[in-house]
């Protein structure tokens, strides 16, 4: 149907009404768009238009889609995939499915590491995924499942049942929680005497504070949490920091590991956590190349619903390079994704 002027003004006002408006929230959101330049368009090589759509990989450098056969190319290439989602998307969990059996198809062996589980059910996720006996509902309670993460495990078991079928190793990447609350409740310095920070040795671990990783979540936590005391959001960025590296400490340990074995096929390492611990590459992918005295290949994979209404935001997340790719995906059964 034809539109008039008067609704495409309309319609064009709104959408950069919202794309200003819109701020993501401290784990998996999108940021303000902020600078100037005009914004890439998606459009093929002879010049004509070509709209986003549903199960496009985006390639932010170029603003193209590019095909799942070339994408996968790429994919071997690297030693860290990382995979952000919105958290509870099913198509996000299939998404990520996709990415694990073409690397098995490929001849690899990846090793997964997730955010949805904490250190402290590391000996329960082995146990689990070796297939020692051991029924699904003692091991939700051993790996504490309602403590360290809860909702529904049913979103993210198609991926711990997949590793567990090929017997690939599944590291748990979250600091304890009970760990990352004293550290938001107490700030970092005081939290850095607290036994449980030694007992799971991130008492010596430097918590690198990055002014750009710092505007970005603290500008991200003002707009989710209102108006609040200045303590309470250094608390919180701290908070973040901690699990940032905890994350990025867990990966570094697995990918060496992965370089001192003798299997040339073993890897890529598949990082999946919220699409907040990726973004702009600040959060976790810094932290790890900060870690490693040698290079590391990485590539950042942001996945997020898409929405006709949300043409003129996805573009400023291509412009600004949210990630190396963007991931277009259908919205997820619960609607979509809250802002905060």
């Amino acid at each position: 149907m034809c539109k008039t002027p008067v609704l495409l003004a309309t319609r064009a006002i709104f959408v950069i009404f919202k794309a200003l408006l819109v701020i993501g929230a401290l784990w998996f959101t999108v940021a303000c768009t902020s600078g100037g330049g005009a914004r890439p368009s998606a459009s093929s090589e002879d010049g004509h238009h070509v709209p986003f759509k549903e199960w496009q990989i985006i390639n932010t450098a170029t603003g193209q889609p590019v095909s799942l056969d070339q994408w996968a190319a790429l994919l071997l290439q690297q030693d860290i995939i990382y995979l952000g989602e919105e958290h509870h998307n099913r198509f996000h969990i299939d998404a990520a499915l996709t990415v694990l059996r073409r690397l098995k198809a490929e001849g690899r062996t990846p090793a997964l590491a997730m955010e949805m589980f904490g250190w402290d059910g590391q000996a329960a996720l082995d146990q689990y995924v070796s297939g020692l006996e051991m029924n699904r509902q003692e091991f939700l309670e051993a790996v504490r499942w309602g403590q360290n993460w809860g909702g529904p495990f049913e979103d993210y078991e198609p991926l711990v049942g997949l590793a567990k079928e090929h017997h690939w190793t599944v590291d748990a990447m979250n600091p304890p929680k009970p760990l990352v609350r004293i550290v938001a409740k107490n700030g970092l310095a005081q939290a850095d005497a607290d036994p449980m920070m030694a007992q799971w040795g991130m008492n010596d671990e430097a918590m690198v504070d990055d002014p750009i990783y710092r505007a970005r979540i603290l500008q991200q936590l003002q707009a989710c949490h209102g108006k609040g005391d200045d303590s309470l959001y250094q608390t919180m960025l701290e908070a973040s920091m901690v699990r940032d590296e905890g994350m990025a400490k867990t990966l570094v340990q697995r990918l060496n590991r992965i370089r001192l074995g003798a299997d040339t096929m073993a890897g890529p390492l598949v990082s999946y956590t919220g699409a907040g611990h990726i973004q702009y590459n600040l959060p976790v992918p810094k932290r790890v190349a900060r870690r490693l005295t040698d290079r590391v290949r990485q590539v950042t994979v942001y996945m997020t619903s898409f929405e006709v209404g949300r043409i003129g935001e996805l573009q400023d997340m291509i412009r600004e390079k949210i990630a190396d790719y963007l991931w277009l995906t259908p919205v997820s059964a619960q609607g979509p994704p809250r802002r905060c």
